[in-house]
């Protein structure tokens, strides 16, 4: 949602640091996440009614992430989205503030780790399959950027929830991680 609004920000030539013009932006915007259709899908998403789900999978996407979810604005819509989207039924969300800030009450809560060199392997991987270049030096420097950017941001920081159970994923396979969670749950 946050790469969603990045690119409709920068789309629109928004200046960031206009609180009032990124507010104006915001208030008719129409923000759809479609499940993925197989499990080597990503959700797609469909921003004023345009699939964008390729144009946001980038990593300077992902940093444009970063700095629009620290803008006051951004937090307090898309927040107010994702707990309208919550209040349908159960759901299973992801996001760097989803056990704190979106949903504190959440029955469970798993805060997914890896180490930033793996992280970066895998981000590799699917860019490659995307058939995208991808300079690893670079990419692995922006995923600690942006682990530094949202740590230390003033609002609704990227941290682990107090109540939330942390999975190790550096090591574990897609089916290991989700059958560590599901132990969890079904105990």
């Amino acid at each position: 949602m946050y790469r969603a609004v990045g690119y409709k920000l920068q789309a629109d030539n928004i200046d960031l640091s206009d609180e009032t013009a990124v507010q104006q932006s915001l208030a008719t915007i129409s923000l759809q996440l479609l499940p993925a259709a197989t499990e080597n899908d990503e959700v797609s998403v469909i921003l004023d009614g345009q699939d964008i789900s390729l144009a946001i999978r980038s990593p300077e996407m992902s940093m444009l992430a970063s700095k629009v979810s620290a803008i006051p604005a951004v937090r307090t819509k898309l927040t107010r989205m994702q707990q309208e989207i919550g209040q349908k039924g159960s759901i299973v969300a992801e996001g760097r503030d989803t056990g704190t800030v979106v949903f504190p009450a959440a029955a469970w809560k798993f805060y997914l780790d890896a180490d930033p060199q793996e992280r970066m392997r895998r981000r590799a991987a699917q860019l490659r399959l995307a058939g995208k270049d991808v300079d690893e030096e670079e990419l692995l420097q922006m995923i600690i950027k942006r682990d530094h950017d949202d740590q230390s941001r003033s609002i609704a920081p990227l941290c682990k929830a107090d109540d939330a159970v942390t999975v190790d994923t550096s090591s574990l396979t897609i089916d290991e991680v989700v059958e560590e969670m599901l132990g969890r749950v079904d105990s």
